[in-house]
């Protein structure tokens, strides 16, 4: 960001989007006390806009004020991650049936592009351009089926997603990940979409259980 650009933003959306990022991709991890003062001098600003962003972050459900404490990132319940999960589950597996319906022309275009996103190397990719990477690959998949009511709801869960998901997506997933997003791309490809199907549900149970909590049986057939 220039220093232009830094100057023409109002201290409390610079504020805002700081600490949002630092939740989004875990540098402010769950249960942390994040204190007006230190995030002020970090940004070189005074506290007015870092509480105002405070309060905006805690209006999404991200942050918990404590008066003359600081502000808690609201740890996340297992029950919130896997109806997450299980959201992204639907609308993906939704977004693989309707290129299925429009036919193998249609899969197969889209499972060679997805061939070709650098979520299914990512050997050049840092882990938090690794983060990202894995979300567009995810949101190409879902954009495909050119529905825009599937496409805003996939979008509104992006923020939730990324910081749940956050934990899940580290330096030593990074084969398993990477080596599945290969795999749907490659099975879209073929025009089987049953097996991607199948693919995607494995891919993100390893991303629930890479969290540390079980999948349901919606996630999960065996889990019952």
């Amino acid at each position: 960001m220039s220093s232009a650009t830094t100057s023409e933003t109002p201290a409390a959306d610079r504020a805002y989007q700081h600490v949002k990022t630092g939740l989004l991709d875990g540098s402010f991890p769950d249960g942390e006390l994040l204190s007006e003062g230190e995030v002020a001098g970090t940004l070189q600003m005074s506290r007015t806009p870092v509480r105002e962003a405070f309060l905006r972050l805690q209006s999404e459900g991200f942050l918990k004020l404590y008066p003359k404490r600081g502000a808690l990132v609201v740890p996340v319940s297992a029950t919130e991650a896997r109806a997450l999960i299980e959201a992204r589950l639907a609308l993906e597996s939704f977004a693989i049936d309707k290129l299925a319906i429009e036919g193998a022309d249609a899969m197969s275009a889209i499972g060679r592009r997805l061939a070709e996103h650098p979520a299914c190397d990512g050997t050049e990719l840092s882990d938090a351009e690794m983060h990202v990477a894995d979300r567009a690959f995810h949101a190409t998949l879902v954009d495909a089926a050119a529905n825009p009511v599937v496409t805003d709801l996939y979008n509104t869960l992006r923020d939730k997603q990324m910081r749940i998901t956050s934990t899940a997506r580290t330096h030593s997933q990074r084969d398993r990940i990477t080596h599945q997003h290969a795999e749907l791309a490659h099975t879209l490809a073929a025009g089987d979409a049953e097996a991607t199907k199948t693919l995607l549900r494995e891919h993100l149970l390893g991303t629930v259980r890479a969290l540390g909590i079980s999948g349901g049986p919606y996630l999960d057939p065996s889990d019952t």
